[in-house]
Formats: structure tokens, sequence, C-alpha cells
């Protein structure tokens, strides 16, 4: 069995649901008593968080490289960052270190692509949805037009996730306000909507378009890479 290094925490409600998912999915697809070979590297979020609001993206940076080399060391087979924002700092990982990284935005394309669609609502924080690493992605690389919600509406969509989902707080409202984001949208043309931030499956879990839930594709892509190897 192969070894996967995750760096997470970022928030742990998340995180937590990666362990979760991985396990189950390494079962369904081995049998038996199977379960996934896991080394976790999880961060105290308020200090990740701090140093994003703060614009320090090449200390971030400098943390993740860190964490992923200590995965390998650790004897990781390759290395997932269980958040879709600080995928902003997955080119420096991958440069980082001699194992895969299994990228996020690679395997929400793939299932974008897989079920012909090409135009989407993309929701997230607003440092995935405003920053051209996700988007860039998305459109450069797999021709997937990305709507993204009003500068009202992307700040809702922020003060959602870091103050209510990142601290496992659910609210009615807040379901709500993201459905009629996500309505906005679908009447612009949106034939999908990418949940892009790993806390909001936790709020939204159906909607008037498909939903894209990138954590679970991530954990998806995660398990195959564990099935595809094992001997």
């Amino acid at each position: 069995m192969k070894t996967i290094g995750i760096i997470g925490g970022m928030s742990w409600e998340s995180t937590v649901e990666y362990y979760k998912i991985i396990n189950e999915l390494v079962a369904q697809k081995l049998g038996g008593l199977h379960s996934a070979k896991i080394l976790l590297e999880s961060y105290d979020f308020d200090t990740i968080a701090k140093l994003q609001k703060n614009e320090k993206w090449d200390e971030l940076c400098r943390i993740l490289t860190s964490s992923a080399q200590m995965l390998e060391t650790a004897g990781a087979d390759c290395i997932a960052i269980a958040t879709n924002t600080m995928h902003i700092c997955a080119p420096y990982v991958k440069k980082s270190v001699n194992i895969p990284l299994i990228h996020i935005g690679d395997a929400t394309a793939k299932a974008i692509v897989k079920n012909n669609m090409n135009k989407v609502l993309l929701l997230g924080t607003k440092y995935t949805m405003t920053k051209e690493f996700y988007k860039d992605k998305l459109t450069n690389e797999y021709n997937i037009d990305v709507i993204l919600p009003e500068s009202s509406e992307q700040q809702a969509v922020n003060n959602i996730i870091f103050d209510e989902l990142c601290k496992g707080i659910i609210k009615t409202d807040s379901k709500t306000q993201l459905q009629n984001i996500i309505k906005n949208a679908a009447n612009k043309g949106a034939q999908a909507v990418v949940l892009g931030c790993t806390e909001l499956p936790n709020l939204i879990d159906s909607a008037c378009i498909p939903i894209i839930n990138t954590l679970r594709i991530h954990c998806e892509e995660i398990a195959d890479f564990l099935a595809a190897v094992y001997s």
C-alpha cells in the first residue's frame, strides 16, 4: 500500500472529511479490511488564516513546501493539499518534492469536462474567487468558462466560510443566500456550481444546477492513486 501525505487543517472541519472519504473509497476499491495509509500534517488554521488575510503568500508557500518535504522524508508517495485556496502554492510545492502532487484543480476540471460542461460558477474564499491561480487552470488548461459572483456576493461567501463553516457553524439563512447566488449564475448560463472551498459541501448538498464537490472529487483522485499502485 502506498502512502498519501496530506497537508491539512485548513480547516480541520474539511480535513476530517478527507480522512473519512479516502478511507471509505479505498475500502470500496480494495475490499476486505483495507484502509488508506495516510501521513497528515495539520496546521493551526488561525496562523494560516492571518497570513492569508495579510497577503503573506510567500511565507505560506514556504510553510507548505516545508511540510511537503517533511511528508516525503517520512515516506509519503504523493502529496495532497486538503484545501482549494492553498493550491495557490501548488507550483512551489510540486517543485519542492520528488513525488507527485495530486492537484484539486485538475481533478475538478476533469470532472467538469467528463460531464460535458464548459461553463461553471466558482464559489470559494475570496482568494480562490479573485486570484488567478484557480480560474486560470480551469480556463487555460481545460477551456472551461468560469463565472464569478458579484463583488458583494463574493464577500458574503467568504464571510460564511471563515465566520461560520470553518467553525462548524451551519445556518439556514446562509444556505439560502448561497442558493440565491447559484440561481443568479444559472440564469447567466452556468451549467454547474464548483464548490471551490472544501467546507462548502457541509452547507450545500443540492442546488438548481449540478454540484461539483471538489472535496469528494479530490478524494476520489487520491483513492484512485492508491488503488492503481496497490499490489
